[in-house]
């Protein structure tokens, strides 16, 4: 598929995608974004560790969660994940989540999973997208559109470096 613009705010593969998985222009689901929310709120750690609910992640979680999105061709630097979007992927990385949105100056939340558990998706404050896995973490893009893109395309993430020591 071609990966100039729709008619929509994706490019056609990925719309294409979308759609297949269940998304059209206007969901929103805030019933199942608001059980996620407080579920998420309900959890402590063992160490007492929380997750923190911001408006980007529920607008997030309304629009695409429980979406299973399978990549709509091969990618073009590495090979794309399908991805979920449920932040329950992430309901036990309290505390990592909390750990990387302090090195970064903002608060995360869980998005969702890429391939089969690979990676967790996490959204900031501003609606920006992170990766997080067993390799370190990632920045994705500056939005959850443009996040879902550039994984589906296969584009690869920027490699968050460890503050200089110093």
């Amino acid at each position: 598929m071609s990966d100039r613009l729709s008619t929509t705010r994706f490019p056609v593969g990925i719309d294409a995608a979308l759609r297949k998985a269940g998304w059209l222009p206007g969901r929103w689901n805030i019933k199942l974004a608001e059980h996620w929310a407080d579920t998420l709120r309900a959890y402590e750690s063992p160490a007492g560790h929380r997750h923190t609910v911001f408006p980007a992640a529920v607008e997030a979680w309304a629009e695409f969660g429980g979406l299973r999105i399978a990549a709509p061709a091969p990618g073009r630097q590495v090979a794309p994940p399908d991805l979920r979007v449920d932040p329950l992927y992430g309901l036990h990385l309290a505390r990592t989540l909390g750990d990387l949105g302090r090195a970064l100056d903002t608060e995360l939340a869980p998005l969702g999973a890429e391939g089969e558990d690979q990676a967790v998706l996490a959204v900031d404050v501003r609606g920006r997208v992170y990766s997080v896995d067993h390799t370190g973490d990632w920045y994705v893009a500056a939005s959850v559109d443009a996040a879902l893109t550039h994984l589906l395309l296969g584009r690869t993430a920027l490699r968050l470096a460890p503050p200089a020591a110093g």
